[in-house]
């Protein structure tokens, strides 16, 4: 995963490469003064600027430590501030022995006047109209130099400067090989160290820290073996460390601002994340190819139609590769994480070729796919839903099982795997206690885990299955006509069939049916003096099921009541097909 990341940190920084210089010597840093001066070296102006980001020499662990030409007015002008006149001295001397080491520089000979040679006309003269020109609460940003004839342009932005930057980085990096040579468990190379130093932080986690969480650190001795220090446990060289937390931070940050419309259908910009995908609150998903590919399919996972769907499955069957996009030596990636504090804890990881990516997309839809009414076409058709909600509290915003079944569908859907079963506890949970009861997405849920899960049983079908002659599935439809018994004869009531012995019904069957068939005969008793016709289709409808099951056991199974909860479902939907029950299923379903 770590190679993969890494990969990924250098093609970008190669595709920036035109952009800005990239390299582990340089890193971007705040600013938000200017301070410039003439080629003498004499002051000119303080010019306060909006926050912005600049290419500056890289320091880990900053403090004891000085920043070429860009840091704060401490190091810079030996200005107090709160930490008064001792520690600014000591400051500013350091970034004085930092200037000093690029003495040579010819971009740095007016820098170097301000402080010396025109001393009085330069730091003197800064220094005084510091605290005038800067408004207090501005005071601690960094501060770059600028010469007045550059333009935009600060001094330590030049190429030589950078040049030199790199070059002094790359020659201590090789004194560090000299005294401890260690090959990168990434790359394989020795060409860069492996050290005791923070890899990085990656922002924007879930339920991480604001600062940033680490993927890989040693920061207790229990973690460490083998006599080595800290990071150098993990064996990953400076340079992979550096490009997989660039790679892991642009994965997380990266996208656009799109048009949305709202709930009044007014028109805003939102960010869409380009390679994130949230599950929940409290993890995210991203994902990449090698060679950098769009994605269609993704966003089919969470927003379906039949058209493209069809299309998918049609391409994927056919073996038809005249409309695959991508080539096939392309690989695609994925990883799943959340926060932990300070860390990074990976819930899943994730990598396969492109065409089989698509292949598995093609069979989850197959797997998930459910016929449902529609009202508005007054006939069924089969859809295709996003399913790791179905089974969340609507109330709750912070819900943890959303992000749990999130990820184990999404690993479902790209590795062809069978989802756990207490996912389809969670859903059977949720329908007993939501007042929706079984919806389409939720009955989908449920086939795609059964089906998943089977082991040389009866395979649950999208739509209605007059075959499926399976105790507990007909014992669900057998239900859905007791209900319908109840409301024909009753009209809408508080508490229905469905509402007070759905769950007795679904996994205590034996003791439940007894009752819910007494007080059938009493409903189909009214309704005959009422619509007799209506109370002969009710009452053969009910006969006819009963009589496929010989026995009702005392208690159904897990899995027995997932399929009691599709035999329902099915039931109730294929009633929409008969004239005779059409009416008092749309007004029990409206």
């Amino acid at each position: 995963m770590i190679r993969e990341l890494s990969d990924l940190g250098k093609k970008n920084r190669v595709q920036q490469e035109d952009q800005k210089q990239i390299h582990n010597a340089l890193k971007d840093e705040p600013f938000t003064i200017d301070l410039v001066i003439n080629k003498d070296g004499s002051f000119h102006k303080f010019e306060p600027i909006e926050k912005r980001f600049t290419r500056a020499e890289a320091i880990t662990a900053k403090k004891g430590k000085a920043r070429l030409l860009l840091d704060k007015a401490e190091e810079v002008l030996s200005y107090p501030g709160k930490d008064g006149k001792e520690k600014a001295k000591k400051k500013h001397s350091l970034f004085m022995d930092k200037l000093n080491e690029y003495k040579d520089l010819l971009e740095i000979k007016p820098v170097l006047d301000f402080y010396n040679d025109n001393k009085s006309k330069g730091v003197d003269n800064a220094l005084a109209d510091f605290e005038q020109a800067i408004p207090e609460k501005e005071r601690g940003g960094n501060i770059a130099f600028r010469l007045i004839t550059s333009g935009n342009k600060r001094i330590h932005e030049e190429a030589g400067v950078c040049s030199a930057i790199i070059k002094k980085y790359e020659i201590s990096e090789k004194l560090k090989l000299s005294d401890f040579s260690k090959p990168c468990s990434i790359c394989g190379a020795q060409d860069y160290p492996v050290e005791d130093t923070p890899h990085g932080m990656i922002k924007r986690v879930p339920d991480g820290q604001s600062s940033g969480c680490a993927l890989v650190s040693y920061n207790e001795n229990a973690f460490e073996s083998y006599g080595l220090e800290g990071n150098e446990n993990s064996s990953i060289c400076k340079n992979c460390a550096t490009t997989y937390v660039e790679g892991l931070n642009w994965l997380m940050s990266n996208g656009t601002l799109v048009l949305k419309e709202d709930k009044k259908g007014k028109q805003k910009q939102v960010f869409k994340y380009s390679n994130r995908k949230n599950f929940g609150s409290d993890t995210a998903m991203v994902f990449w190819t090698r060679e950098n590919q769009t994605l269609k399919e993704l966003d089919m996972l969470e927003q379906p139609t039949e058209s493209d769907v069809a299309n998918l499955i049609d391409s994927v069957s056919s073996g038809d590769t005249r409309n695959v996009e991508h080539v096939e030596t392309d690989m695609f990636y994925s990883c799943t994480l959340s926060g932990a504090a300070a860390r990074i804890a990976v819930r899943d990881w994730l990598e396969t070729s492109l065409p089989d990516f698509r292949k598995s997309i093609a069979q989850w839809f197959k797997d998930v796919a459910i016929e449902e009414y529609n009202y508005h076409l007054k006939k069924n058709q089969i859809h295709y839903y996003n399913l790791a909600r179905c089974s969340q509290n609507e109330k709750e915003d912070k819900d943890s099982t959303l992000s749990r079944i999130a990820c184990y569908l999404w690993h479902a859907a790209l590795k062809g795997t069978a989802p756990p079963l207490w996912i389809l506890s969670a859903v059977l949970k949720r329908i007993r206690v939501d007042a929706q009861g079984i919806t389409p997405d939720r009955a989908a849920l449920i086939r795609l885990v059964l089906n998943r899960n089977n082991k040389g049983g009866r395979m649950l079908q999208e739509k209605f299955d007059p075959e499926n002659k399976g105790t507990a599935y007909v014992s669900g439809r057998i239900f859905a006509v007791l209900e319908s018994v109840q409301y024909a004869a009753q009209g809408k009531t508080n508490a229905g069939v469905r509402e007070r012995f759905f769950t007795s019904a679904s996994s205590t069957p034996a003791s439940a049916f007894g009752r819910l068939l007494k007080n059938a005969q009493n409903h189909l008793s009214k309704l005959k003096g009422e619509k007799p016709g209506l109370a002969i289709v009710l009452d053969k409808e009910l006969t006819g099921l009963i009589a496929m099951v010989e026995t009702l056991p005392a208690i159904f199974s897990l899995e027995e009541q997932g399929q009691f909860a599709i035999g329902y479902y099915h039931q109730k939907h294929h009633q929409f097909n008969k004239p005779e029950l059409k009416e008092i299923t749309e007004s029990e379903e409206a």
